[in-house]
């Protein structure tokens, strides 16, 4: 696969604290060959800030969770983003991942996704189906068991997306099972987490 240039652009809602977050650990991870995929702050735990990355390729391995948690938890603990005490997650985005930027449509055309947008088009904010085609500024999503007459084909602009993730479905499986293979990756997917607690500060 050839290597995605990083940094683009993300499509995605969060909140004013998360953006913050993002914006205050995207250059550090940047900086060590990653890009955020998400931040999310949950209420698991008391309180979690989950943290997805990953590289040039799509790839995150259980090294990488480990290398950017030591590196993003000295930034955190200065910056002080979260007031209260929380547990920090750091992962890879899974398999059936976030969309959250036009590589990242591009790479898995063929594949199923839900789609929610910020505004309206055509009366409607939630779409899902299979993508068919993405450029720099908009994908195009074909709706499934659409009625004779009906419209299939929508082309929606990033812009205008708040959120859109992978469907898991048995194509789906197979393709990340053959990247899988292909980058000689052995660390299992599903235990690409790390786990922190940092404590309230006085």
């Amino acid at each position: 696969m050839t290597e995605a240039k990083l940094n683009s652009k993300r499509y995605i809602r969060e909140t004013g604290q998360e953006a913050r977050i993002a914006a205050i650990l995207a250059p550090v991870a940047a900086d060590m060959g990653y890009d955020l995929v998400r931040i999310k702050i949950l209420p698991d735990n008391g309180c979690t800030l989950q943290i997805m990355a990953e590289d040039a390729n799509g790839q995150f391995s259980i090294q990488d969770c480990e290398k950017l948690s030591r590196e993003i938890n000295p930034v955190l603990d200065v910056e002080e983003p979260i007031s209260q005490a929380y547990h920090l997650e750091v992962s890879s985005p899974g398999i059936d991942r976030p969309l959250v930027r036009p590589r990242d449509f591009a790479r898995w055309i063929g594949h199923e996704a839900r789609i929610e947008l910020m505004d309206m088009v055509d009366g409607r904010k939630r779409f899902r189906g299979a993508i068919q085609a993405s450029d720099d500024e908009t994908v195009t999503i074909e709706l499934p068991d659409i009625p004779e007459g009906g419209k299939a084909l929508y082309t929606l602009p990033f812009a205008s997306i708040a959120e859109a993730k992978l469907i898991m479905t048995d194509a789906l499986l197979e393709a990340a099972r053959l990247e899988q293979e292909n980058q000689e990756i052995l660390d299992n997917p599903d235990i690409e987490t790390i786990e922190d607690t940092s404590e309230e500060t006085d």
